[in-house]
């Protein structure tokens, strides 16, 4: 009886152990130019299910991502942050929610970009 007690506390841990590894970490390039765009692809990449933390990066254009594998993945965050007018490299915005973003984030406009390059 002990024999099977002892098989069944290891089946458990093992399995226990495998659950919990759902967590999954990522880095996607996303296009914006400033800190009113960080703080729209952090709210939008947050508010997808799944998402636990999102960090965009101003000058390197990467948002690291910690994600549940289970509820969400890559090209479902990448949706939900072009929804709100920033290009992914799996998704990009559409012409309506690009225009949609505040005219100083407009980060495919040349002179938008260059006037951030001199800030």
């Amino acid at each position: 009886m002990k024999k099977y007690i002892v098989i069944l506390v290891f089946a458990l841990i093992g399995v226990t152990a495998m659950g919990q590894d759902k967590n999954a970490r990522a880095t996607i390039e996303v296009d914006g130019v400033c800190g009113m765009c960080k703080e729209r692809i952090e709210k939008a990449a947050i508010r997808t299910k799944g998402v636990k933390s999102a960090v965009w990066n101003v000058e390197t254009k990467q948002c690291n991502l910690i994600y549940d594998e289970r509820k969400t993945d890559l090209k479902i965050i990448s949706q939900s942050i072009a929804d709100v007018g920033h290009d992914t490299k799996l998704i990009k915005a559409t012409d309506e929610a690009y225009n949609s973003v505040h005219p100083c984030c407009l980060y495919r406009d040349e002179k938008v970009k260059k006037d951030h390059d001199n800030n």
